[in-house]
């Protein structure tokens, strides 16, 4: 047994390579992104020779780690929670495909929008597939269900959803790493047709998944990782999941809470557990993290004979993390919320680096778009959405990863001409050529700024899958060479580049222009360890 000090993050990853995973598939976002770091620079991961390396985006993951299930090895897919929509395709079908080699599926997801553009809960995915799902409360747990994830999802040859979120991904605890387990052997399915979802094998492999069902929740109902925590005070009982249970416990130092309590951390909901605190109290407190899921099935069975409280009825916060404090006000405990921090600094919104090579890029497509007027600008998400921000303002949409070129294309087909999308090279590449190929296909008169920076900089300065290849992709698209243009975004290059960008806005027709300079952050890192 080793002992080490790991992040929420780490300790999945570390448990995945000692179940004996073969692949670990990604794109990069927080807070998802340390999974897949952490196995990059692992010693045991290289002498196993495990895969491990950057995916185009999540939904190329989960389709190759689907892929080397299909051989009977085992594979581990690491997202934020917005990256399962890209995947969602994929997702849903591999609960009908069903698992050859361990399948276990991560989703990270970020309550309060730390880094996001929404809070959604992964939780509903695991359900709308019907498939499996996991949420450990702690680092520990994190690591141990992550193996236990593996020889459930092998067991019941289906795929395992694994739910974090931030605060457990991103908070370290000392982890007990006592597994280690060999690689598995190359084997096919047993049913060859497994994996051929034709609607006849389809509608045959669904009744299967049902039929599951009862083995699965049989399972769970004996699970150790769901609990019934008895206590003596019955005049209320409180169903609690992952890390939300770690809130409730802060407001009880010796850990003793005098209510019953179910701790959920597998499900389906452990019926047995919760069958027996509704008959024995008839107020419930629902404490998740997240969306109400738990708390809403619930409701509707209960709430007719039982008081029902939670995040629906304003007991607790409906958006936003919870914390032992917003727990207390629930419990009827004393608020205590702590000292405000004090004002020794004014607070700063985030801002591009100083020397960033898309501060140059606005400055030119700002005075290039004064004749136009403003909300012209689509972009997406990077770094170069805090070009929404002062001083620059330059951009008028973020909605989701590649979204940027496909805005401007209906903006523009609704008879708003001239418009400009701006999108990352890493971004580009994850879902912006199709929406490139679309405008190239209808002859779209629009101009598209590829920001290349050479990396994914706001996850970490991963390596861009564009790397040296943007102008390549865009001819092989079909962009006019003539009306393809890369740029140095330096000052002295300012008036050069901003007649190419005035230039292209007037061209009735399909333009990209490609600001390269490398990002700031990695040629401090590469410089460095060239020292």
């Amino acid at each position: 047994m080793q002992k080490l000090l790991l992040l929420g993050d780490e300790a999945i990853a570390q448990a995945a390579l000692d179940a004996g995973v073969s692949g670990v598939y990604a794109y990069p976002g927080t807070p998802s992104t340390e999974i897949m770091e952490y196995v990059q620079a692992s010693k045991q991961a290289a002498t196993n020779n495990v895969h491990r390396a950057w995916s185009a985006n999540e939904k190329t993951a989960m389709e190759t780690a689907i892929g080397m299930s299909y051989a009977g090895k085992r594979s581990i897919v690491c997202m934020k929670h917005v990256g399962l929509n890209v995947a969602a395709d994929a997702f849903m079908n591999s609960a009908i495909t069903g698992a050859n080699g361990g399948l276990v599926f991560l989703s990270a997801d970020d309550p309060s929008m730390h880094s996001s553009q929404n809070e959604q809960d992964s939780r509903y995915y695991g359900q709308f597939a019907i498939i499996p799902i996991f949420e450990p409360s702690n680092q520990q747990e994190a690591y141990d269900m992550t193996i236990a994830a593996f020889d459930f999802s092998e067991k019941h040859r289906i795929p395992v959803l694994l739910r974090i979120t931030t605060r457990l991904a991103h908070s370290r605890s000392g982890v007990n790493c006592h597994y280690k387990r060999e690689q598995n052997q190359i084997k096919l399915p047993e049913n060859p047709r497994q994996f051929i979802l034709l609607p006849a094998i389809a509608r045959k492999q669904y009744n299967e998944l049902l039929d599951k069902q009862t083995e699965i929740k049989k399972d769970i109902e004996n699970s150790n990782f769901n609990a019934y925590i008895d206590g003596e005070d019955k005049s209320m009982g409180i169903i609690t999941s992952g890390i939300a249970y770690n809130y409730l416990m802060e407001n009880y130092p010796d850990r003793k809470c005098p209510y019953p309590i179910v701790k959920v951390t597998q499900y389906p909901l452990p019926q047995n557990h919760i069958n027996k605190l509704v008959d024995e109290c008839k107020t419930i407190l629902v404490i998740e993290e997240g969306y109400p899921f738990i708390e809403e099935q619930l409701r509707g069975l209960l709430d007719r004979c039982l008081s029902i409280k939670g995040r629906l009825d304003g007991t607790l916060p409906r958006v936003g993390e919870l914390n032992g404090n917003a727990v207390a006000i629930a419990l009827g405990l004393p608020s205590t919320p702590g000292e405000a921090i004090p004002d020794i600094v004014a607070p700063r919104p985030p801002a591009l680096c100083l020397g960033c090579p898309h501060i140059d890029t606005y400055k030119a497509l700002n005075i290039a778009m004064e004749p136009y007027g403003k909300g012209r600008v689509f972009a997406d998400i990077g770094c170069y959405t805090l070009g929404a921000l002062p001083p620059y303002d330059a951009i008028s949409s973020c909605v989701d990863m590649g979204a940027s070129i496909t805005m401007a294309k209906g903006a523009i087909d609704a008879g708003l001409n001239p418009c400009v999308a701006v999108i990352g090279d890493s971004t580009f590449c994850h879902s912006g050529m199709t929406s490139l190929l679309d405008c190239i296909v209808e002859k779209t008169p629009i101009t598209v700024l590829i920001l290349d920076n050479s990396t994914a900089g706001m996850t970490g300065g991963q390596t861009s899958h564009g790397f040296g290849r943007i102008e390549s992709i865009c001819l092989g698209l079909g962009v006019e060479k003539e009306h393809l243009h890369v740029i140095n975004p330096l000052p002295k290059h300012h008036e050069e580049n901003l007649a190419i960008i005035k230039k292209e806005l007037e061209y009735q027709g399909v333009s990209v222009i490609i600001p390269l300079r490398e990002c700031v952050q990695t040629l401090k890192r590469r410089l460095k360890s060239k020292k």
